[in-house]
C-alpha cells in the first residue's frame, strides 16, 4: 500500500508542461564550420575532412549558380524569351537537386554544409553580376562560366576524392555535378551559335523560287 502522501508528491515532482513555445532561444554552437565528427564510415579523417572541404566550395558555388538561373529566367528579354525562360528554371530546378545533394553528403561525412546565403556569398568565386538585367548572351555567357568554373573544381576533388578512398564524393561529383553540368552548358551554348531561323536565300533568291522546285 502507497505511503500516505506519496500521490502529492509525485505530482509534484512532476515537471510542469505548458503549450508555450519556447521563443528567441540562445544557443550554443556545438559544431564549427570547417569541422568534421569522428564518423563509422570506413575513411580517414583526413580524407573525409578534405572532402567536405571541397565540398563546400562547390556547394556555395552551386548556390550561386541556381540563384544565377533564378535570375536571369526572371529578366529574361527578346525573341527567344519563352524557350530561354522555361529552360532556366528547368536548369535552376536540377541545380537546386544537387544543392542538397552536396549538402547531405558534407553531413554524411560529418562536416558542417554551407547553408547561410551570406557565408555563401563569402566563399564562392562565381563573380557578381551587375543588379539590372543585362542583354541575353551576355546571360548565358555567365551561366556558361559559371559552370566551368564548378566543373574544374568537380574534375580535380573527384580525382583527389578516389585517390583517398572517397567513392561517395567521387560518384556524386561525376554522375551528379559534372553530368548535369556538361548537358545544360551544351543546350546553352547552342543558344549562342549564331545561326539564322531560316535557310538563307541564295542571291536573294529561296530555293522555292527555282525551277522545278514547288
Amino acid at each position: 500500500m502507497p505511503a500516505k502522501g506519496s500521490s502529492t508528491t509525485s505530482k509534484a515532482s512532476r515537471k510542469t508542461t505548458s503549450s508555450q513555445p519556447w521563443l528567441h532561444v540562445d544557443g550554443t554552437q556545438i559544431q564549427e564550420f570547417g569541422t568534421v565528427r569522428s564518423w563509422p564510415l570506413g575513411l580517414s579523417d583526413e580524407a573525409r575532412s578534405y572532402s567536405c572541404g571541397r565540398l563546400n566550395q562547390i556547394l556555395a558555388d552551386t548556390q550561386i549558380l541556381y540563384a544565377l538561373y533564378k535570375k536571369h529566367h526572371w529578366l529574361m528579354r527578346g525573341p527567344t524569351f519563352y524557350q530561354l525562360h522555361l529552360l532556366l528554371d528547368k536548369h535552376a530546378g536540377e541545380q537546386l537537386e544537387l544543392v542538397d545533394q552536396l549538402a547531405e553528403r558534407v553531413q554524411t561525412l560529418g562536416g558542417i554544409a554551407v547553408g547561410d546565403p551570406r557565408h555563401v556569398a563569402e566563399i564562392t568565386v562565381i563573380p557578381r553580376p551587375p543588379n539590372g538585367a543585362e542583354e541575353v548572351p551576355a546571360m548565358l555567357s555567365r551561366l556558361i562560366e559559371a559552370h566551368e568554373t564548378i566543373l574544374v573544381a568537380c574534375h580535380d576533388a573527384a580525382a583527389r576524392a578516389e585517390e583517398m578512398g572517397d567513392d561517395g564524393t567521387n560518384d556524386l561529383l561525376v554522375s551528379g555535378v559534372i553530368r548535369t553540368g556538361e548537358l545544360q552548358t551544351w543546350f546553352l551554348v547552342e543558344h549562342l551559335v549564331d545561326t539564322p531561323l531560316v535557310e538563307t536565300p541564295h542571291n536573294g533568291h529561296s530555293d522555292r523560287s527555282r525551277p522545278g522546285m514547288k
